[in-house]
């Protein structure tokens, strides 16, 4: 380790913040830290504690501490996402904050579907906006009380009226949603003295990593855990502050130096990833905002290639020549496609570009775009089979329940909830019990269980022994009693949408099938395993060799040898969207530097080259439309060079094609 990351390591007199730059070696420095701690100082493992944004992230520190400190000990550790620490602390902690043990957590799907139906509406962009506005209340501690206070146009005390009935249908259901899992222990912290002195002394040291993406809610609960010892290490990039629009305030930073005044500041300055290129045009363009703690990345890994810019006609014709550019890159680098990545700004950006690389036969992933395993339709089928295996599954349960609709509205299902609350059973359960009856109208109470019936029958006769027949004949009888296709098509306006939609299904049915066949499993026990088998399913192979398709945002964290940064104009990047849209530019100059720092991240991604794009036109609402170059490339300080020239920006459709043929039967292509 160089000083500069040895000091980070090293110090334990007080709380720290290591700014990290990007390609810096932060992960190493916390890793290092943690195996100082338990290693040469003597900390048990179960006192350290690191939280981190993504489970990809923890996983990457437990296999590192692995080789470090063994497996065994690195068991004993609490390395996790911000939202597994909560949901660990609210079971643990679930009677002082007034929740059963067996509590469920809604994602954010399934609380966009209860505002639907508290709202009453099919405006999507309101309901998501609503929900949006929910989430930053909570991530600013507000509750919906304080939150009414601090409303200052129609639709924030419009979502602040929804924020009150969202709150009390959660409760009923004994439900949180994401926001809940860091604001309800940081609530618990605060108020309750004997939870807030327990996990104080469980913790001797605390790692947060990406400090730059917290919210003042994280920052609170960071606080509270640590008290009046602060042994704490903060390790991120001011310069990586891309999430402001989902609450991470830039403020937590200052906020540091005003709440520790013996705060130990750390700048980690030397990059091991870019060439010196790379990093002088990302320090060139970074320096245009305002800074907090200055710093300047620099390398020896020398100058490297010269960055290009490159004016294209349109977007398909800047998909093609990046395609065919980076297929002879290959060649002659001798490189393999997974060191190739396409970068951009907006997830509509991808789809020239992936037929593009289809066109040119090149194997390419997409990071960032919407999972198949998030599809409402796909989460539609899976809350009937979740609810086989597990009938305590009350987000499953009311998902299922509703869809398609069977006359159980959702003041039955808060109804419900309440009982179940106060019997600390599930809705499942609870609709089974006469005790019910009090509490829902018999209208309403038979189409509940009615439902419950079918399920029940259902589940028994999945548990029955494994067949092939016998998985694919459920299957399609659940189909088919539930009627979902007829369901698609009646909520679908268009029926192109609604086939599309049960295409999907049928894709899904036929990889439930075909995974029970394999394993020889029965339906239950196929569906016990289903959550693992996604998950694993999603991530597929650990490193394809695929050219990386990328949102800047979904890219942070990534490095590759070659970068192909596209769109990048005017009204891209700098993005401009909606007022109501979390990619609008509405808060003046705050939204541009975040919009330069997300520039800034997309150029830091690269190692050895970086190629930028823009189109001088493109298609909006039906009309072509003149563009300009962003920006952000006069302030990355480029020296002037040559335009690189458009390989087939003088060919019809047809000579583009046969030269794209070319290039996959030139020697060494493939």
């Amino acid at each position: 380790m160089n000083p500069a990351q040895q000091q980070a390591v090293r110090y334990l007199d007080g709380p720290s913040l290591v700014l990290a730059g990007a390609g810096s070696g932060k992960t190493r420095v916390i890793t290092s830290k943690i195996s100082y701690l338990v290693g040469q100082c003597g900390y048990e493992p179960k006192s350290v504690f690191a939280v981190t944004f993504t489970n990809k992230a923890a996983s990457e520190m437990r296999e590192r501490l692995i080789k470090m400190l063994g497996a065994e000990r690195v068991l004993e550790l609490n390395i996790s996402t911000f939202h597994s620490l909560g949901v660990r602390m609210l079971r643990e902690e679930s009677k002082a904050a007034g929740l059963k043990t067996g509590f469920s957590v809604m994602d954010a799907q399934d609380c966009f579907g209860l505002i639907q139906s508290l709202v009453a509406s099919t405006d999507k962009a309101r309901l998501k906006a609503i929900q949006q506005q929910i989430s930053l209340w909570k991530n600013a501690l507000l509750d919906p009380d304080a939150a009414t206070h601090s409303a200052q146009n129609a639709m924030m005390m419009d979502a602040a009226r929804v924020y009150h009935s969202y709150q009390t249908s959660l409760r009923a259901y004994q439900a949180v949603d994401f926001d809940d899992l860091i604001m309800l222990p940081c609530q618990l912290l605060a108020d309750n003295e004997d939870v807030r002195e327990k996990w104080q002394n469980r913790i001797r040291h605390l790692l947060i990593d990406e400090y730059q993406d917290t919210n003042a809610c994280q920052y609170e609960l960071m606080r509270h855990l640590t008290g009046v010892r602060a042994m704490f290490t903060a390790v991120g990039d001011d310069d990586q502050a891309i999430y402001g629009w989902r609450g991470a305030t830039m403020q937590n930073l200052a906020r540091l130096q005003d709440d520790y005044p013996v705060l130990k500041l750390i700048k980690l300055e030397q990059n091991y990833r870019s060439t010196q290129t790379i990093l002088a045009a990302a320090n060139h363009l970074i320096t245009r905002n305002p800074k907090l703690f200055p710093k300047q990345l620099w390398s020896d890994l020398g100058t490297g290639e010269a960055i290009s810019v490159s004016r294209m006609d349109g977007e398909l014709e800047q998909a093609q020549a990046v395609a065919i550019r980076l297929s002879a890159a290959r060649t002659e680098k001798r490189a393999t496609w997974k060191d190739f990545a396409v970068l951009y700004r907006s997830n509509q950006q991808a789809r020239a570009m992936e037929q593009a690389l289809r066109d040119l036969r090149i194997p390419y992933t997409v990071s960032g775009g919407q999972s198949f395993f998030d599809k409402a339709e796909v989460r539609d089928i899976l809350a009937y089979l979740r609810l086989v295996a597990n009938e305590q599954d009350d987000p499953a349960f009311i998902r299922a329940a509703t869809t398609p609709r069977r006359g159980i509205g959702q003041a039955t299902l808060q109804a419900l909830g309440e009982y179940a609350a106060k019997r600390h059973i599930s809705m499942f359960a609870a609709a089974c019990e006469q005790g019910a009856q009090a509490a829902i109208n018999p209208k309403q109470l038979q189409a509940l269980q009615t439902f419950v019936g079918f399920l029940q029958r259902y589940a028994m006769r999945a548990s029955q022994p494994a067949s092939r027949e016998h998985v694919a004949t459920l299957l399609d009888e659940l189909m088919a009693a539930i009627n979902y296709e007829h369901y698609l098509y009646d909520v679908s306006s268009d029926d192109r949408a609604a086939r599309m939609r049960w295409q999907t299904v049928l894709e899904l049915l036929d990889w439930l099938k075909s995974r029970a066949t394999e394993s020889n499993w029965s339906l239950s026990e196929l569906v016990q395993h289903v959550a693992l088998i996604t998950m694993l399913e999603r991530q597929g192979e650990q490193s394809p060799d695929a050219v990386t398709l990328s949102t800047l945002h979904a890219a942070k964290g990534l490095e590759f040898p070659h970068v192909y940064l596209i769109g990048v104009e005017e009204g891209l990047l700098p993005h401009l969207g909606r007022e109501s849209d979390e990619d609008s530019l509405a808060g003046g100059p705050e939204r541009i530097e975040e919009e330069r720092r997300l520039m800034y991240v997309g150029i830091t991604r690269a190692q050895r080259s970086l190629h930028l794009t823009w189109c001088a036109r493109r298609r909006r609402g039906g009309q072509d439309q003149a563009c300009e170059i962003s920006r952000f490339v006069a302030e990355m300080g480029l020296e002037q060079q040559p335009a690189v020239a458009d390989p087939g920006a003088s060919l019809t459709p047809k000579g583009r094609l046969d030269m794209l043929k070319a290039m996959l039967l030139k020697p060494g292509a493939s």
